[in-house]
């Protein structure tokens, strides 16, 4: 369906798109043949009226800036809108510049496909350096384009009623905005528009018929396809190439006006105003995002990504409540954990004597120096634990399960049912036609293109490939460089803290595992965002020398370098610490070393969990707040720098396209760096929630403020993007899925290997000796004895003491066994009750994955009803006017012949009086 309002003196009418059945052939496609192109674009001058020649042709005189609007978005008659906006700096030194000679062919080509331009004189611009192109498209060429690009526009008032409120709704109205914002527009049926069925569809005024959103996309698309010469022997094209090689600085449709203040008429309604009143502001961040209005203005692809980030949002709220729950039971048991107690007790662990955590200079130690640790290793390491891990197996699935029937009701309410992938993604590269230097039929269009054999690209490939495996190589590599920085320090935090006494107060919370664990956590976050920057460049750089044929193909290529590469610099850390570290130690005397110079790293007598949700914690949030920082500030202050750069820094002195001018600019893959941080984000959440189940809240937390900051970016410090379509959220969508299956299998791990839950549970029902007080001497169970006396001369501590034996954790015999520091059964009924745990746990998720996904349809009911009416409606109304209009020539018809009859009766009696 589509939405539409009806126009007023002071304000221009909008309309929004909303989901309807397509006629004729297949609509979703914008393909136009080569036939098409030389015809619209070979319209020469003498077919423009001389209304429009004049417009075009005739110099008109410079004017006074003070007698225009600051605002206006017209041109200077004040009646055809700007659409779109050129601009150059024009370089006197060179007398014969190719590029004005560029320019000029463009700008003709601009107007023999029916364009308007208007150009602003480098003297009106306010540095005086600026020329600036205005184009304007009329209703001629709006009418041809919206049929060659299937464009749907409203032929009745729908009869469709809206859905009903569901119960308690009342109870969510502060959080609703106004309805006129919300649904600013009724809803339409809708149709392909075609220009001999004009009087078909609901045409109130023609200025205001199709929104500017619209407008800007069929401008653009001529711009992609208009050529400006021939170079080499080949037909040169679009305005990329142009922007590429300098011609034209910037290319961009307008702003409706100012955020701050709403537009005084003949100016149309400025919808950014309206945005930025009730979507950009972050004391209205409980509220419900308008999306029709941001769809309206920004177009369905920026849509379909606040619609993605809303609903993620919304299901964040139920895994954050949970979450929060888990820690708040481990909260409140952390008094009665019974682990925990026999460690704090000096009379129990308080007697217990470590083995020392690195050789020669580190000592013994006691183990209730780890008290506090311990305790808050509780918090997250409990029986909670697993719940949330199934838990959260289930959530995922919920999500994206209900995320497809979102999508669903998004593209019925958005006029996208049956859309195939938006042609311009499927036009050739300029870069790929440049480097081609063969040709060859299309097997659909049978029309010949440029093509480039495999073995030309071959080469690319293989340095694409070698680049990212040394990039993840070279990540891997940083990782095992903290590891050392962590080994190696670890020795001088312990000493350092055992001779200095100022640190005797804080040795309680303050250990040097704590230390060396924050440290190198923050250490690791540094390196991962040097490495980020760096890897952005190159892979840009490197997908754009693999020549991609089209611009899907580029931004395919380049989703699946950056993902991989994030994917490893992101989460090898946490998988390092969920799954190596600890698990291949060794025991005192017989250590395995890195290198044969480091000796491995211990976990704590609790656990590796209590590092692993550190790791998280920080690397989670230093990226969430980093990144919204940048967000927020990096094109703020550029956007100042320009402005300063101007003669004046107020924005009230000069035009709306140099506003828009100095404004940074969104780009092509701006879209695809907001889904990469929320893919990561993801991950984040979902990989490693077992050992943080407060991780869905700081996301929940941030993305209230993302959905802000990037409506007040987009809304305020970023030039307007042009309109594009989609459907859906493309292959992020695979890449969810993906990762929601690894995320079953991490969490079953990480519960079985890294918390301590299952040797608790082993030791519950095996090896328990009290029935009153079934975990009493779990901690003492849990370590193993070593003799002092076996440690070589290079590992034991400097110092002699008068104990003869040390604890570690593992399951080993004791030094007076026959089989002394082999693996006891306990730990192989560990180990086989955490294997057991790891198959029963995802065969149960898995199940419930596969039996909600059957459940849960992909399209909702409601809405397969919608579509079935609209598609009946459509029919009918189409039928109905055809059928009219048949009648109407019939009757025309007959008239005519009843005339022609009367006449020719009339000339035979004539003819016989007259004999």
């Amino acid at each position: 369906m589509r939405v539409m309002t009806t126009s007023s003196p002071c304000s221009r009418s909008r309309f929004v798109h909303r989901s309807s059945i397509q006629t004729g052939e297949e609509q979703g496609t914008e393909r136009i043949s080569n036939r098409e192109a030389e015809y619209i674009f070979g319209m020469n001058e003498q077919s423009l009226s001389s209304r429009e020649t004049s417009f075009l042709i005739s110099e008109e005189p410079a004017f006074k800036k003070d007698e225009q609007s600051k605002d206006s978005i017209f041109f200077r008659d004040g009646i055809r809108q700007i659409d779109f906006v050129l601009s150059y700096v024009d370089d006197l030194k060179k007398e014969a510049d190719p590029k004005a000679e560029r320019r000029k062919e463009f700008e003709q080509n601009l107007r023999k496909t029916g364009l308007e331009l208007e150009i602003e004189d480098k003297r009106n611009s306010e540095d005086g350096k600026t020329y600036f192109v205005k184009i304007h498209a009329p209703w001629e060429v709006l009418v041809t384009y919206a049929e060659v690009l299937g464009i749907k526009m409203p032929i009745k008032e729908s009869d469709i009623p809206l859905p009903e409120n569901i119960p308690f709704s009342c109870m969510l109205e502060p959080l609703k905005l106004p309805k006129n914002v919300k649904h600013p527009h009724p809803e339409y049926f809708t149709a392909q528009f075609t220009r001999h069925r004009q009087e078909l569809f609901l045409i109130e005024d023609k200025s205001s018929f199709f929104p500017s959103s619209s407008r800007n996309r069929i401008v653009y698309y001529i711009l992609s396809r208009c050529p400006f010469g021939v170079e080499d022997g080949k037909k040169k094209f679009g305005i990329e190439r142009l922007l590429t090689s300098n011609t034209y600085s910037s290319a961009y449709p307008l702003h409706d006006g100012q955020y701050w203040k709403p537009s005084e008429p003949p100016n149309p309604v400025n919808e950014r105003y309206t945005l930025c009143q009730n979507w950009a502001r972050f004391s209205y961040f409980y509220k419900e995002q308008p999306l029709d209005l941001i769809r309206d203005y920004y177009g369905e692809k920026i849509g379909m990504y606040f619609v993605f980030l809303g609903f993620y949002t919304e299901m964040l709220s139920f895994a954050a409540v949970v979450g929060l729950a888990c820690f708040i039971y481990g909260l409140l048991s952390m008094d009665n954990n019974s682990s925990s107690t026999e460690i704090c007790d000096p009379k129990i662990g308080g007697q217990i004597i470590m083995c020392p955590l690195c050789d020669l200079v580190c000592d013994y130690w006691r183990l209730n120096t780890t008290c506090l640790a311990s305790k808050i290793s509780h918090l997250f390491d409990n029986e909670s634990t697993v719940f949330f891990a199934i838990f959260m197996g289930i959530w995922v699935t919920l999500f994206l399960e209900f995320w497809k029937q979102r999508q669903a009701r998004m593209e019925y309410e958005w006029d996208l049912v049956d859309f195939e992938e938006e042609q311009q993604q499927l036009q050739l590269r300029p870069e790929f036609e440049a480097m081609c230097k063969h040709r060859k039929i299309n097997a659909v269009t049978k029309e010949m293109e440029p093509y480039m054999p495999l073995y030309s690209r071959l080469p690319w490939y293989f340095l694409s490939g070698a680049t990212v495996t040394l990039w993840m190589a070279l990540v891997i590599a940083c990782m095992v460089a903290v590891i050392v920085y962590r080994l190696s320090v670890f020795a001088t935090f312990a000493s350092f803290m055992e001779s200095e006494a100022s640190f005797k107060h804080v040795k309680s919370f303050l250990t040097p595992q704590i230390t060396t664990s924050l440290s190198g956590s923050c250490l690791n976050f540094i390196v991962i965002l040097i490495l980020n920057f760096f890897y952005e460049k190159i892979s840009a750089w490197i997908t754009k020398m693999e020549i991609p044929r089209t611009y899907q193909e580029y931004e395919s290529s380049l989703t699946l370098k950056m993902f991989l590469f994030q994917f490893v610099n992101f989460y090898s850390s946490c998988f390092y610490v969920a799954f190596f570290k600890g698990k291949f130690v060794g025991y005192p005397g017989k250590y395995t070393y890195l290198f044969n110079v480091w000796r491995s790293e211990e976990c704590d007598p609790g656990g590796c969990l209590i590092e692993l949700t550190t790791q998280l914690t920080i690397i989670m949030t230093g990226k969430q707040i980093f990144g919204n920082i940048k967000e927020a500030i990096y094109p703020m202050v550029l956007n100042w720098w320009r402005r300063r750069k101007a003669r004046t820094n107020s924005e009230k002195l000069y035009s709306r396209w140099e506003q828009d001018h100095d404004l940074e600019t969104f780009g092509s893959l701006g879209l695809f760096y907001e889904y990469l941080e929320t893919v990561i984000q993801f991950g984040f959440v979902t990989l490693f929630v077992a050992s943080f189940p407060l991780a869905p809240l700081l996301a929940l937390l941030n993305n209230i403020i993302e959905i802000r900051v990037d409506a007040w970016k987009l809304t305020t410090q970023y030039r307007r993007p042009v309109a594009a379509k989609a459907h859906s959220i493309g292959v992020w969508q695979d890449i969810l899925y993906g990762m929601a299956v690894l995320s079953v299998a991490t969490n079953a791990f990480i519960v079985a290997f890294t918390s301590d839950i299952i040797p608790r549970l082993v030791y519950y029902y095996a090896y328990s000796k009290d029935a009153t007080a079934p975990m009493k001497g779990y901690v003492n169970d849990s370590l193993s004895t070593f003799l002092i006396a076996d440690f070589p001369n290079h590992t034991a501590p400097w110092e002699k003491r008068d104990f003869t034996t040390c604890r570690y954790r593992d399951y080993r015999y004791p030094p007076d066994h026959d089989q002394k520091y082999f693996h006891n059964m306990q730990y192989w009924h560990v180990l086989a009750a955490k294997m057991t745990f790891i198959i029963v746990m995802e065969h149960v998720v898995f199940l419930v994955k596969f039996l909600l996904a059957w459940m849960i349809p992909d399209v909702p009911k409601d809405v397969l009803e919608r579509i079935k009416r609209e598609k009946l409606m459509t029919i009918k109304i189409l039928h109905d006017f055809e059928l009219n209009k048949l009648k109407e020539n019939l009757r025309a018809n007959s008239s005519e012949l009843a005339k022609e009859v009367l006449i020719q009766e009339n000339k035979t009696q004539l003819a016989k009086s007259t004999v």
